[in-house]
């Protein structure tokens, strides 16, 4: 039990720099209360004691802000950065050295009895709003961008983001990031960084490059039909305002 505290403690001096004393974060870090006393309500539920470890939650959930369902697993030196919002649902699992900031839901989308909500495995970060549902699988290592909303499976050491959640750059890490002192290499606050690629402005991109290039082979074959005797005009440019867009065109 000590050791799972002291591990629970220490991990939050790996992944949050305004962390500065051990009485600081005991007294002060909802995030550790949660999970401290969700290993309580969650004793009590394996047990048996399904109402005293509901009425646990639910003062936890009153003192912290944060609603742990009894029957969820969770790893080890797992981290809840500020955490006002979180809910973990019943059937959710969480491996080693995860982190989740606040507003993050692993919730479920069935009614159906048996798993219904996700599996993250070790190394696990999901920034704040983000909204993980149902029975998927979330692997090693991945990244889970601010208020994303993820409905199928991340692969290991993938980042995705967006609503619906996909993934950034279109290619997974060949291997999980290790662990180290708690905290994944690498970490990425919010399951984000400054220089990640955005996968909307690099498809908008791609089709300018594309419509130029188509334009350029449009003005060379119009230069060589007009050099053979052909005379070829210019392309009729197209009149369609947004407000004829917005109405609906209809060809006349």
């Amino acid at each position: 039990m000590f050791t799972r505290l002291k591990e629970d403690v220490a991990c939050v001096f790996a992944r949050d720099p305004a962390a500065q004393t051990w009485f600081e974060v005991i007294t002060t870090y909802p995030g550790v209360h949660a999970v401290i006393i969700h290993r309580l309500s969650h004793w009590c539920w394996k047990a048996g004691f399904r109402w005293l470890a509901r009425f646990i939650a639910y003062v936890s959930r009153w003192w912290t802000g944060i609603e742990i369902h009894p029957g969820a697993e969770i790893g080890r030196r797992f981290f809840i950065d500020h955490g006002m919002g979180v809910v973990i649902g019943e059937t959710a699992v969480i491996g080693d050295d995860c982190t989740l900031y606040h507003g993050v839901t692993l919730g479920g989308t069935t009614w159906k009895k048996g798993k219904r909500h996700p599996t993250l495995h070790n190394g696990v970060v999901i920034g704040a709003g983000a909204k993980v549902l149902g029975p998927i699988d979330i692997g090693d290592g991945a990244r889970v961008g601010s208020n994303s909303v993820v409905l199928k499976p991340v692969p290991a050491g993938t980042t995705v983001v967006g609503i619906p959640a996909h993934i950034i750059g279109g290619q997974k890490a060949s291997k999980p990031e290790p662990v180290e002192t708690g905290r994944p290499v690498n970490f990425n606050a919010y399951g984000a960084s400054a220089d990640m690629p955005d996968p909307v402005a690099l498809a908008i991109n791609r089709m300018l490059d594309h419509i130029n290039d188509l334009d350029k082979q449009i003005e060379t074959m119009q230069k060589a039909l007009n050099e053979a005797g052909i005379n070829c005009k210019n392309p009729p440019i197209c009149t369609l305002d947004g407000c004829q867009i917005n109405d609906g065109y209809k060809e006349k």
